[in-house]
């Protein structure tokens, strides 16, 4: 890794500086979305070919049911117990945060107000290629997805060189419940799912993390359908107050690094000893774990617990991890990080998999004003009014003004004819 020390005055734009931008990517996605919406199932399999090296054909594009059913029995045990422990505790989360009965509200004029929250009928997730199969994004979208009430789900993911699907994929839909799966990845993907072709219908939201390729079709396509957000490369900010153990944080930092040469990793504390031995430990681990890519490590000493976690918040990472009990003591003063994980024991790599929390988050700052995904992200909110006898009287003289004065006069006369 490459350690970039800062001092108290390090600022959240220089830190983020360090990971690289991201590959313009806008023309080409444009040039798929095009191909795909003009030529369906075959631009489809045209563009499968030409970027993920794999041939499928005429009629191969969705995976048959029989073929995601088998690929349970290929899962060693350990990784299906695994999947089922993520599944039960992301479900179980995913309730909680789940709101059924619809909100009455009655006003002084005595018309009737209900919110209810109603699903999307139909979603799709894309599940990540990358360096390997990525199960756990089949659990964190579908599960939530079905805990939503979403009628319908498609989930999509890059075959293989021989234009096979992945079998730990095939079976993390099994378990999930998932029947509807599609051997398309990128760009041309999230085009099929927005504009639909011969075999794919139309979806109404996207969800799930991708390339940057991904991530422009997504933002392309936004308005044609609803998304969760524009994924960007994986980050994590640790707060280490005295009493944090830094051998544990200097592998929490590594195994965010696994994501990629962009992800960014920083540390940030008040006690200058601490904050050199977590920079010594992650140069002393990073080399023995090749898996941990060349990321930024951004090692930030600031003068107080209090400053380095305003310093968290202007970042406003996927991941924040508060260690010391001075730095967990200000959990409750967190305003912008996607998920925040607090204590010794309270790694995000748990998180990613089966603390029952989404590792779907929003990442590049976004978490100032993004959520994970969660229920909320396939339901939608709409208001239900009704006006019993006499409230129409009471509220039309009202409307109609402010009607009149907008330069509506039927809107006016329709409010004053139920007077």
């Amino acid at each position: 890794m490459r350690t970039v020390r800062f001092g108290p005055d390090a600022s959240a734009a220089g830190i983020r500086a360090l990971a690289p931008r991201p590959r313009a990517v806008e023309d080409e996605v444009r040039m798929i979305i095009d191909e795909v919406r003009a030529g369906g199932d075959a631009a489809v399999r045209r563009l499968t070919e030409r970027f993920d090296r794999a041939a499928l054909a005429p009629e191969s594009l969705l995976v048959p049911l029989h073929e995601i059913e088998a690929a349970v029995s290929t899962l060693e045990p350990a990784v299906l117990s695994g999947l089922r422990t993520a599944i039960a505790n992301v479900t179980r989360v995913a309730e909680a945060a789940l709101r059924e009965e619809p909100v009455r509200v009655e006003l002084p004029e005595r018309q009737v107000v209900e919110i209810a929250e109603v699903p999307v009928r139909r979603a799709a997730a894309y599940v990540p290629g990358g360096r390997a199969p990525y199960p756990s994004t089949v659990v964190m979208c579908a599960t939530v997805a079905r805990t939503a009430g979403v009628d319908e789900l498609a989930v999509c993911a890059p075959p293989g060189p021989e234009g096979r699907a992945h079998p730990t994929i095939l079976a993390a839909c099994a378990l999930c419940g998932v029947t509807e799966v599609y051997r398309m990845g990128g760009a041309q993907a999230i085009a099929a799912l927005a504009c639909g072709t011969e075999t794919i219908d139309q979806v109404d939201v996207i969800v799930g993390p991708g390339n940057a390729y991904v991530t422009e079709a997504k933002r392309q396509v936004t308005g044609q359908v609803g998304i969760d957000g524009l994924a960007g490369p994986s980050e994590l900010v640790v707060v280490a107050t005295p009493g944090a153990e830094h051998a544990l944080l200097a592998l929490d930092l590594l195994a965010q690094a696994e994501h990629g040469d962009s992800s960014l990793v920083a540390a940030i504390s008040p006690d200058p000893q601490l904050l050199d031995m977590i920079v010594e430990e992650v140069e002393r681990l990073a080399p023995e774990r090749p898996t941990a890519a060349d990321a930024p490590f951004a090692a930030v000493l600031v003068d107080d617990a209090p400053a380095a976690l305003r310093l968290a918040d202007e970042i406003a990472p996927e991941h924040l991890q508060l260690a010391g009990p001075e730095a967990e003591r200000l959990a409750g003063k967190v305003r912008s990080a996607g998920c925040v994980f607090v204590g010794r024991d309270a790694a995000t790599a748990f998180g990613d998999y089966v603390a029952g929390s989404n590792h779907v988050l929003p990442t590049g700052g976004a978490a100032r004003y993004a959520s994970a995904l969660s229920p909320a992200t396939f339901r939608r909110r709409m208001a239900r009014v009704s006006l019993p006898p006499g409230a129409a009287a009471r509220l039309a003289p009202h409307g109609a003004a402010v009607a009149r004065a907008e330069g509506f006069e039927v809107h006016g006369e329709s409010m004053e004819r139920r007077a």
